[in-house]
């Protein structure tokens, strides 16, 4: 018989334990095994980005840095694929396994040390 992925989609060795504890799907409710279920860590913001200047206006500190929000989430596989969490790959693309390029923010050129910034204020 043919087979369509390396771990049937599990992640856990072929001969390994029987049974993996379930997680409830984030969309859906549904309990999927914890080795099968698309797994993302979001890392957000507590307040949203139209109050943060309020907020920082208001604050008495002036480098008080907001807090975040660490959740994991679980999806199971046809919740992710049509919440476009994944997509669905081709037959040769599904032997890639390294996961795909993350896209870095540009760096901006035109900051100086802030040593420079210092006596630039004072001269001026």
């Amino acid at each position: 018989m043919v087979k369509k992925r390396r771990a049937n989609g599990r992640n856990k060795p072929p001969h390994a334990r029987g049974h993996v504890k379930r997680v409830f799907c984030e969309s859906s409710g549904a309990l999927v095994p914890k080795d099968k279920a698309v797994k993302r860590f979001i890392v957000r913001n507590i307040v949203e980005s139209a109050a943060i200047r309020d907020l920082q206006e208001a604050c008495v500190y002036d480098t008080y840095a907001l807090p975040k929000l660490y959740r994991k989430v679980y999806y199971s596989i046809s919740a992710a694929i049509h919440s476009k969490v994944v997509r669905v790959r081709s037959r040769e693309a599904r032997r890639i396994r390294e996961p795909p390029k993350r896209f870095s923010r540009p760096q901006q050129q035109d900051k100086k040390p802030v040593d420079q910034q210092m006596k630039t204020m004072t001269v001026s």
